[in-house]
């Protein structure tokens, strides 16, 4: 169904994939692959972890059960849209890849894939963004907890952009880049109440608030103001102190950058643009601007996940 004519704010959200997207909506989850045969979907019910467990779903905690959830549903998407784009067909499995094809099962394997895939890029991100900069500005040797934390907080923000430039410059990333522009672009048509064409479509921003880019940069900037609270009544001075204690702190970190995002997307004044200007000029190197190809998998995958109860999926 299309909406009516009006500005909203939509609660439905994507991810870029290899040669797809993936689109969140209130009730469906939507995967749409451009592969050599045309195009793909595949559309699941969503299944929220606080419909079985309440307490997941109040304020700070259901920010770090949603980041867990979104990337184990992400990660199932990439590998999803990377079954028909193998690297080499006439390549050779490995023993390792023979070994576990005929000792486990295929669901079981996906499972652990997945399992693998999360805790993988949930200990790069540890890495880059707490290890290694509590490591480096260990070396200057601050003599005050703020300087330390001064320091640290350029370190991660340097790591970030670094991150994403490289990222950006890769042929293939650039792809999906310009698949994410195309997801940004068709949400904002949605929201704007126009007919989901390529033409309305194309005329729209790529650059949206409520993006995932914006997200992770939110999260650089709580961390550092934590950090900032808590550092001066701890042994700051100790690195392992000071790792233990930032892993201590992820969760509400999480929770009050998930918090953050849901009051400045659901306002649009001075204020919300300020606070959310550094995550939007983050995204010139996350999105890049799609071609049509692009936005048509983009257009079926939200009209796959579009609520038939106008307004369920208001932000």
């Amino acid at each position: 169904m299309e909406k009516k004519k009006g500005g909203f704010r939509t609660s439905i959200g994507g991810q870029a994939l290899i040669e797809g997207i993936l689109m969140r909506g209130p009730e469906k989850d939507a995967i749409v692959v451009r592969s050599p045969e045309g195009l793909v979907t595949k559309v699941t019910e969503r299944k929220f972890v606080k419909d079985k467990y309440p307490i997941l779903g109040i304020p700070i905690l259901r920010g770090a059960v949603t980041f867990i959830s979104s990337m184990i549903t992400g990660v199932k998407a990439l590998m999803f849209s990377a079954d028909y784009f193998p690297d080499d067909e006439n390549a050779e499995p490995g023993k390792l890849e023979k070994w576990l094809d005929e000792h486990i099962p295929t669901d079981k394997l996906q499972s652990l894939i997945v399992a693998f895939s999360v805790v993988l890029s949930i200990g790069l991100m540890l890495v880059l963004f707490m290890l290694l900069p509590t490591f480096i500005a260990g070396l200057f040797h601050a003599t005050s907890p703020a300087v330390h934390n001064l320091i640290e907080g350029v370190v991660k923000i340097a790591v970030l952009l670094t991150y994403m430039i490289l990222c950006s410059r890769q042929k293939d990333v650039y792809r999906v880049f310009c698949y994410h522009g195309a997801e940004h672009k068709t949400i904002f048509c949605y929201e704007a109440g126009l007919p989901l064409t390529v033409e309305n479509v194309r005329i729209q921003p790529r650059h949206h608030p409520r993006c995932g880019t914006s997200f992770l940069f939110v999260v650089v900037i709580v961390s550092i103001i934590v950090s900032s609270l808590v550092f001066p009544y701890i042994n700051w001075q100790s690195i392992w102190v000071r790792v233990g204690v930032k892993l201590l702190l992820l969760v509400p970190v999480v929770g009050v950058t998930y918090e953050f995002n849901r009051l400045v997307g659901a306002h649009d004044n001075v204020v919300t643009r300020i606070l959310s200007a550094p995550g939007m000029w983050l995204q010139n190197f996350t999105t890049h601007e799609p071609d049509d190809s692009m936005i048509e998998v983009a257009i079926e995958a939200m009209k796959l996940v579009i609520p038939e109860q106008q307004g369920k999926d208001n932000w």
